[in-house]
């Protein structure tokens, strides 16, 4: 259901939620780069974060300096002007990809699944055309919009303890790509030597929400440039913050957080 102008919902003390439809297309995708346009311009105090999502933009703020129903006012007045944003043209990233093999472990059980060839899934999902609807579960991850609906296949029924960086995988009707090595449960067909995120970079994430993405595969002769392409991780990653004496069952340890920076993931 479109809704315009955007619905705003409180959901809690220090967050709300801007509702821009209840699917995933493209049509949708531009409402919700309307509404994070408005709410930019519009600059509200106490606002900590913009986060947009598939149909709607998540808003946190900060409690001490402003009620939740003052800000729910206030997101919604600039909610109701973003129809008027004119959205600038999107950025188009190439992603180059060495598909199967030992980088893409589970390209033919994806084949399987959908009842074609390896070299068809890979010639289909490479002819799509993708956008990144938002960045999410780590750092720099792409959440992509455009997957053929032919090629959706099941995620893994127990997810790997460690994903390869640069993998990229299916997780039903989605595609992404893990920009660090870690869990994960989706089906990897290939991976890219591009490092997506990298934190000492004057921007992190190499994709942005609302770019467009084209997958653009290897030759085989050269997926074992893959390796090497790699960045090796920052020594100053590797600089112990805290030490742990003596854990409780139940302890954590959280900071407080990285204002402006939840559209990263």
């Amino acid at each position: 259901m479109e809704r315009w102008p955007p619905a705003v919902e409180a959901s809690g003390d220090h967050y709300c939620r801007v509702v821009c439809g209840d699917r995933i297309d493209a049509a949708t995708h531009e409402r919700v780069q309307r509404a994070v346009a408005a709410l930019q311009a519009a600059d509200l105090e106490a606002v900590d974060n913009l986060h947009p999502a598939y149909a709607t933009v998540g808003v946190s703020f900060d409690p001490r300096r402003v009620t939740a129903e003052a800000m729910r006012v206030a997101i919604a007045a600039a909610a109701r002007e973003a129809a008027a944003f004119e959205l600038p043209p999107a950025r188009r990233i190439e992603v180059p990809v060495a598909y199967g093999a030992e980088w893409g472990p589970d390209l033919d059980a994806v084949a399987r699944h959908v009842g074609i060839t390896p070299e068809e899934v890979v010639a289909r999902h490479a002819r799509a055309g993708y956008i990144v609807h938002f960045l999410g579960f780590s750092p720099g991850f792409p959440y992509l919009g455009g997957l053929p609906p032919e090629l959706a296949t099941p995620r893994l029924p127990t997810p790997r303890p460690r994903v390869p960086a640069g993998s990229v995988a299916i997780g039903g009707a989605q595609t992404g790509v893990y920009p660090q090595a870690t869990p994960g449960g989706w089906r990897i067909i290939g991976r890219t030597p591009l490092p997506l995120f990298d934190p000492h970079r004057p921007e992190p994430a190499l994709l942005a929400f609302g770019d467009h993405v084209a997958f653009r595969p290897l030759p085989p002769g050269t997926w074992v440039e893959i390796e090497p392409r790699q960045p090796a991780a920052s020594t100053r990653d590797a600089v112990p913050a805290a030490e742990v004496v003596r854990p409780g069952l139940l302890t954590t340890v959280q900071d407080l957080g990285r204002p402006g920076l939840a559209h990263l993931g």
